[in-house]
């Protein structure tokens, strides 16, 4: 009796290449992602009998990356919740939270929008005429209101060491020229985060992404806080932005507010606590199961 020979690594490649040819031309011929076109990596169905989990959608600031929220993010998927965290462009309050609010209309349903730092300034303009963002959490962030900028708010109180702390350099990309703003090495873990170890903050530093100083003084347009209930963590041990300053906009936008011995970093070195406060968020706006 013949016995059909195995198949050959080269018959398995082209078995595996035309079925991914078939899954792309499907996606080129919707317009959809073959997975369902959500960012949060799952399709967060409509409840049935049941209120879902909103997905929380992660915006980090200057000087950083979405990394950043790895601890807030791996206990937000643990506890069943759509995560999303975009890459913030960094180049202006008006253009990054153009590019946030695009991020958000392609999510289904209820969201959660969290934002650091310069991120906090993001979010409040990418959230405004957005009925799906139930609920804004700003970790110590700026949070300005219409026609201030984080640039100014910085000046308003004392107790942050940045404006020392800063390295300005020239940048050109073919198109635009300007000035970046970096934090300087040597400045960056008594700054930005103290109470991370040095080891982790050297890397940091080195990897930090610049914001572009124009861009850092462009007023805001909207103020989304004013419209939707808003969650502030206050970081007590902030030397990036003054604790004061913190205190003032969370009591301001009547936000929700605790106050923690922490670095800047709060998502970094308290990220059960940061976590917490989003699931509050969630729950008291749209009522998640827990």
């Amino acid at each position: 009796m013949a016995v059909s020979p195995p198949s050959s690594p080269v018959r398995r490649r082209i078995a595996r290449a035309s079925a991914l040819s078939l899954a792309l031309t499907a996606v080129l011929a919707t317009g959809t992602a073959i997975a369902g076109g959500d960012p949060s990596g799952g399709d967060n169905p409509e409840p049935t009998g049941q209120k879902v989990k909103p997905t929380v959608v992660l915006v980090h600031g200057a000087f950083a990356d979405a990394s950043g929220w790895n601890g807030v993010v791996e206990r937000l998927q643990h506890q069943g919740y759509p995560v999303v965290a975009p890459p913030n462009p960094l180049r202006g309050v008006l253009s990054d939270s153009t590019y946030v609010a695009s991020v958000l209309k392609s999510i289904k349903g209820p969201i959660v929008l969290a934002g650091h730092s310069y991120g906090g300034a993001v979010i409040s303009q990418a959230a405004a005429g957005n009925d799906n963002v139930k609920a804004l959490v700003y970790v110590s962030a700026f949070m300005p209101d219409v026609g201030e900028n984080p640039a100014t708010l910085s000046t308003k109180f004392t107790g942050s060491d940045l404006g020392t702390a800063l390295r300005p350099v020239p940048y050109t990309d073919g198109t635009t020229s300007g000035t970046d703003l970096y934090i300087q090495n040597e400045k960056f873990h008594a700054v930005f985060a103290a109470d991370l170890p040095q080891s982790q903050t050297r890397v940091m530093a080195v990897e930090q992404r610049p914001v572009a100083q124009a861009g850092f003084g462009q007023n805001a347009t909207k103020a989304a806080w004013k419209d939707i209930p808003s969650w502030f963590i206050v970081a007590k041990n902030d030397k990036a932005i003054a604790p004061d300053l913190e205190r003032f906009e969370a009591k301001r936008a009547k936000s929700h507010t605790i106050e923690i011995n922490s670095s800047h970093v709060a998502m970094m070195s308290h990220p059960d606590v940061v976590t917490d406060q989003i699931r509050q968020a969630a729950h008291t706006t749209v009522g998640s199961a827990e």
